[in-house]
């Protein structure tokens, strides 16, 4: 938690509790169903949710933005942000049953109303959004082409719609698959948070329109 608290000092005391309480929800859910890797486990404030909160720093969510985690896993990025911006609605999505289990549970124990977890792939999503974010699920060619078309036209925040994904190692070659003419800003994760860890890890955003 003190990592938390140390990037975002103005967390209300509820969005505290909440945090604290991932720590041993996701040790006890992690034991049945292995959504973070076991040796990491011990890492997850550091590694896993303060990674997430890193979309926070890039994106200020306005009240009643509606935001799909796709590929969501055990519940991150998007439970931290749900968190971080209890206004805003996430959908988060993933194609293992099992995961989308624990983050109805882990969300559901903390009492997270913004949350609702769907055991289902991007092709089958509907709806609309003005964002879509992604940690470590696809290549930025294959994500952008994934949520292009469940992206809203009308635009209410500083950047317009589009894909924020988490990424790692090489992106000047994702970058470069992308179609010509994105529109692409890449956040390095270490101006933000100067741990090793985030070395060489970004925030990218590529603009849907």
């Amino acid at each position: 938690m003190e990592e938390i608290l140390k990037y975002f000092p103005k967390l209300t005391p509820a969005q505290q509790a909440q945090f604290a309480a991932l720590g041993p929800l996701y040790s006890e859910w992690n034991e049945k169903i292995n959504v973070i890797s076991r040796k990491d486990i011990e890492h997850l404030y550091s590694h896993h949710i303060l990674h997430a909160l890193a979309v926070g720093k890039v994106m200020n969510f306005q009240p009643g933005a509606d935001v799909l985690d796709l590929g969501t896993g055990g519940g991150i990025p998007g439970i931290p942000l749900a968190i971080l911006f209890p206004e805003s609605r996430f959908t988060l999505i993933d194609g293992t049953g099992k995961k989308i289990t624990v983050v109805r549970e882990i969300a559901s124990a903390i009492g997270l109303s913004n949350v609702d977890a769907r055991h289902q792939r991007a092709e089958e999503v509907k709806e609309k959004f003005d964002f879509v974010i992604s940690r470590g699920v696809a290549g930025l060619d294959k994500l952008f082409a994934w949520t292009t078309r469940l992206l809203k036209r009308q635009h209410r925040h500083a950047l317009p719609n589009g894909l924020i994904a988490l990424k790692g190692g090489n992106i000047r070659a994702e970058l470069k698959l992308l179609p010509k003419g994105a529109y692409t800003e890449v956040f390095p994760i270490q101006d933000l948070f100067p741990e090793p860890y985030f070395e060489e890890k970004s925030v990218v955003y590529v603009q849907g329109y």
